[in-house]
């Protein structure tokens, strides 16, 4: 069994935009900004997803990725 896992962390680094700032453009809350770059969301819409795309300029496949249990890389 795996996991999915959020590199939206990695993704604000590489763009080097802030939660405040990411919050504003996505128009998302910064506690639920803040528990999907935690990797503690259970579900994301697909319109978080996309608007989160836009914003960091970046595909799906950069924000989440899948990894199999007891593999802890981290990209």
């Amino acid at each position: 069994m795996g996991r999915i896992i959020i590199d939206l962390d990695v993704v604000m680094a590489k763009r080097k935009m802030g939660l405040t700032e990411l919050s504003k453009e996505v128009d998302i809350t910064m506690a639920n900004l803040s528990i999907l770059k935690n990797n503690k969301a259970k579900a994301i819409r697909f319109s978080t997803l996309e608007a989160l795309c836009r914003a960091l300029k970046c595909q799906p496949g950069d924000i989440i990725r899948y990894e199999e249990e007891g593999n802890a890389q981290h990209s």
